[in-house]
């Protein structure tokens, strides 16, 4: 059972915005790769007070998650999961053009995620304490990837409610 917490409140806007950036991310190979302080600092710069922000990654050998950020274990941990659940071995699969990471790294992909959606609210995007959104670089060599960065969003009037007391 899902129980609602917190209060809720209307809000009265002009007029919604939205923005578009592009961030490269250059990996070193397999691993997850912090990208969490690039997303706040450009979102920090727009003058949304309550939004949406989207992730999206442009590619289908890495993805994208939001994770604990304060202990490495973690990372460690989710790396060496997904080493024994798909295996890099090309006599698994049929499409190996690119080498034995090639497949499992698309598989690795689909079993992830490619977007993210996170609530924008007083200007800043609601990340719990020890969360932090991360690239999953899912191939041996290094890659430059893209990252699409969307908000779409509302100012706040003068004189209206917080949403967040």
């Amino acid at each position: 059972m899902m129980k609602a917490c917190g209060s809720s409140s209307s809000l009265r806007v002009d007029q919604m915005e939205q923005f578009v950036r592009s961030l490269r991310v250059d990996t070193r190979g397999k691993g997850l790769f912090d990208i969490t302080s690039p997303i706040l600092d450009w979102v920090s710069e727009l003058n949304i007070d309550t939004g949406m922000l989207t992730i999206f990654l442009r590619h289908t050998s890495a993805s994208l998650t939001i994770q604990e950020n304060a202990d490495p274990d973690v990372q460690h941990d989710l790396q060496q999961f997904f080493a024994r659940l798909v295996p890099e071995d090309n006599r698994l699969y049929r499409h190996i053009l690119e080498g034995p990471d090639d497949m499992p790294a698309h598989i690795r992909a689909a079993l992830t995620q490619t977007h993210l959606a996170v609530p924008i609210v007083d200007r800043r995007p609601v990340l719990g304490t020890w969360q932090g959104v991360y690239l999953f670089e899912h191939r041996t060599r290094p890659h430059r990837r893209t990252v699409v960065l969307h908000v779409s969003g509302e100012e706040r009037r003068a004189g209206a409610n917080r949403l967040f007391a």
